[in-house]
C-alpha cells in the first residue's frame, strides 16, 4: 500500500447501559457516553468531546511533525480546543454541527515567528 493512502477503521457497539458505547480501534478499547441531555450517562467522554479530542490530538501530532521537518527546537506543544453547538441556531438544519470551534496552541522551545509558521502550516493541511 502506498504511503499516500491511509485507511482507518473503528467499531462501536451498544452496551447494557443505555447511551453507553464500547469502541474498538485496532487493539485499543474505550467507552463513550451520550450526553445527559439525551438521557444518557454522560460519565465517559461524549461523541462531541471525542471529536474535539481527535482534532486537538491531530494538531499536537502534526505540529510535532512539521517542527521536526523544519529542524525547529520545539520541546512541547499543547492544544486547548473548545466547541459550541447552539441547537436553537443550527448551522444547517439537517446536520448537528458546531457553530464555532476555537483552537489555542501553546509552545515551548521556539519563538513566536516559528510558532506562527507552524500554526499556518497546520491550518493549510
Amino acid at each position: 500500500m502506498s504511503d499516500d493512502i491511509r485507511e482507518y477503521e473503528v467499531q462501536a457497539g451498544s452496551t447494557d447501559v443505555f447511551g453507553r458505547v464500547l469502541c474498538h480501534a485496532r487493539d485499543q478499547h474505550f467507552v463513550v457516553d451520550g450526553p445527559i441531555q439525551n438521557g444518557c450517562p454522560g460519565e465517559a467522554v461524549t461523541p462531541a468531546e471525542l471529536f474535539l479530542a481527535g482534532v486537538a490530538s491531530c494538531g499536537v501530532e502534526l505540529i510535532q511533525v512539521l517542527a521536526r521537518n523544519q529542524n525547529m527546537a520545539l520541546s512541547m506543544v499543547k492544544v486547548h480546543i473548545s466547541g459550541m453547538m447552539n441547537r436553537a441556531k443550527p448551522v444547517r438544519p439537517d446536520y448537528s454541527l458546531f457553530n464555532s470551534v476555537h483552537l489555542h496552541f501553546h509552545f515551548q522551545g521556539i519563538d513566536r515567528e516559528e510558532a506562527s509558521t507552524l500554526v499556518e502550516k497546520f491550518k493549510a493541511r
